[in-house]
């Protein structure tokens, strides 16, 4: 087979991994698509059990009651349907890799997606009722919180995706030290100043409260021990006889 016709077996195989991915995705979300509005409000629950009695959220523009909930309907769906999605790109590229290398691969997208998974739950049953907690509490007297339905699908979505990031240390941490990229010595040499850029993380991705702060900062530092120690288990024998 010429390099051309290589080239375009790849193109027709990727053409259908994608095709398999967004019908997935679509059918999901067609099935979802009835409930648009009840995933929503599951979404604002967090909100609007902080907000006074007889307080709720508002729609200031004029389709914005109709395209929000289809977001939300979109995005569970792109959730459920990731799994999936992650697979075929796997069946893409697994047969241009090694075997050592599928063997490290397939454990690493398992743990990165649930680790971005655990990422929004904590966020969503965690971070959120102390963030809107807050938030609501500050309010000055007399003004009345009510949210608009678009901004508070942003500002979750953000969350969802500063969280997610951030559970992703532990995987960031292994691929480094396995590529030779930086040592595990190195790892705990800067572990003052990774435990300040958590900090700083955390002042920038979440609302300016010390709380939601230290709930992003603290995790993340945790998740860089966790992922030393996952490093640490699955260094190669000759490496870890050199070190000892």
């Amino acid at each position: 087979m010429s390099a051309t016709e290589n080239f375009i077996a790849h193109l027709i195989e990727l053409r259908s991994r994608l095709l398999n991915a967004a019908v997935a995705l679509i059918l999901v979300f067609i099935c979802l698509f009835p409930w648009a509005s009840d995933l929503y409000a599951l979404l604002a629950q967090p909100l609007l059990a902080k907000l006074p009695k007889g307080g709720q959220m508002i729609a200031t523009d004029v389709t914005t009651p109709f395209f929000v909930p289809l977001k939300v309907a979109m995005m569970a769906a792109f959730i459920i349907t990731l799994p999936y999605i992650l697979y075929q790109i796997w069946r893409f590229v697994a047969p241009g890799l090694y075997e050592h290398e599928k063997r490290l691969v397939v454990p690493l997208i398992v743990a990165s997606t649930l680790l971005f998974f655990f990422g929004m739950a904590f966020a969503y049953f965690a971070v959120f009722p102390i963030v809107f907690g807050f938030v609501t509490a500050s309010a000055p007297h007399g003004v009345a919180v009510m949210t608009d339905i678009d901004k508070y699908l942003s500002f979750v979505l953000g969350m969802f995706m500063a969280f997610g990031i951030t559970f992703q240390m532990p995987v960031a941490v292994v691929v480094l030290v396995r590529m030779g990229f930086v040592s595990i010595e190195k790892l705990r040499e800067i572990r003052p100043y990774m435990i300040v850029g958590a900090f700083v993380a955390g002042a920038i991705f979440t609302p300016p409260d010390v709380v939601s702060q230290f709930m992003l900062a603290v995790p993340l530092w945790l998740l860089y021990e966790a992922g030393i120690i996952v490093a640490s288990l699955m260094k190669p024998k000759e490496q870890t006889a050199k070190s000892l």
